[in-house]
């Protein structure tokens, strides 16, 4: 009787969630005239020697990281007056959390790769990007527009500092957010106003302030704006958006590897996959990431009464009991309900004297 051992395996993804949410990858497109091609770098020892002075600069400021340098830097590097697309499709066999450009991208070649997460995401390749001033509206892709940023003698536009974003968010465990990240490196930012911070981030757009003593993000907000009823605020935060794509990911990659195609279709087999990703889910909840006691999952009786319907079942005299067990093919449908924890953003304090 093998098949509980899929509650381990869930179990498995759940202990090591937040283990490999600490780490995030960054894959970065540059042009270059040497070094062509693909290259896998876990440290900053491992760049190749013959790229140009700023592509390695660019490289390294990626693995700055946050709290964490990123798990590891995929790069692409085409040549000088090859097009984009041909990084894109490398990189759409390969597993990855944050895309950026190269650090000379134009606005054209910031949309292509806008839309190319889109379509990415839809096909279920949970990607983002970090972009120069690209107003995409949606979750995928973070809208960075700081400008002037001065490190020491050199000065950076948003484009040639989206590597070390993207390093900075790959580098932030999914308990915290990046929210007031400071960037030790950068000496000053373009100055804006507590209400010009205020209309840029409502914009969706990731910046950059100096707070009197240093440079830090503002607030770490994707480029999401226009809100819905099934996609409403909290898919503006990137906290909130990797936690739902660890999940996602994780559900889908082991209910393929160790469920799909191995088990016959039984009410018996649906409940132990039901207990299964509960079990995984309450991990999440244990490490912080979930909130206790709220995650549920079961079959989704509405979602199976009208597949049964379809086949030309009637299912006017059955029971909710009778539809959870009835043979629905090779089909399983799910429900769940969870809670991701955000992180503290916002204090308000009264002090009475």
């Amino acid at each position: 009787m093998p098949l509980p051992s899929i509650n381990i395996v869930f179990k498995t993804q759940g202990v090591t969630a937040i283990q490999r949410s600490e780490k995030g990858t960054v894959a970065i497109i540059l042009r270059d005239a040497k070094e062509q091609g693909a290259h896998i770098l876990t440290n900053t020892t491992e760049i190749p020697a013959e790229l140009g002075a700023v592509n390695r600069a660019y490289v390294v400021q990626a693995f700055l990281g946050y709290v964490n340098p990123p798990r590891k830097v995929l790069l692409y590097v085409i040549g000088e007056a090859e097009d984009i697309e041909t990084a894109l499709e490398h990189f759409a066999t390969q597993q990855f959390d944050y895309l950026v450009g190269p650090p000379d991208l134009d606005v054209a070649e910031a949309q292509t790769i806008a839309s190319w997460v889109k379509s990415e995401r839809q096909e279920n390749h949970m990607v983002k990007a970090v972009l120069p001033n690209t107003a995409a509206d949606y979750e995928g892709v973070i809208n960075f527009t700081a400008e002037d940023i001065r490190v020491g003698e050199s000065v950076y536009t948003a484009a040639g500092y989206c590597a070390r974003i993207a390093g900075l968010i790959a580098g932030t465990p999914m308990t915290i957010s990046c929210t007031y990240a400071p960037l030790p490196e950068v000496t000053s930012v373009k100055r804006l106003s507590t209400s010009q911070l205020d209309d840029a981030i409502d914009a969706g757009e990731f910046v950059l302030f100096h707070d009197g003593e240093k440079v830090k993000v503002a607030r770490a907000v994707n480029s999401l704006v226009t809100t819905t009823q099934g996609k409403g605020k909290e898919y503006q935060k990137i906290k909130i958006v990797e936690a739902m794509d660890l999940i996602f990911n994780d559900i889908r990659k082991t209910a393929q590897d160790s469920y799909i195609g191995k088990y016959a279709n039984s009410y018996d087999n649906k409940c132990l996959l039901i207990m299964a990703i509960k079990g995984y889910l309450e991990e999440l909840e244990r490490v912080g990431i979930l909130e206790r006691g709220y995650s549920t999952v079961g079959i989704d009786l509405a979602a199976q009464e009208t597949y049964l319907k379809q086949q030309g079942t009637d299912t006017s005299n059955m029971t909710e009991q009778q539809i959870k067990q009835a043979n629905t093919g090779s089909k399983v449908f799910l429900t769940a309900s969870i809670r991701i924890l955000d992180a503290i953003e916002d204090i308000d304090l009264i002090i009475n004297i």
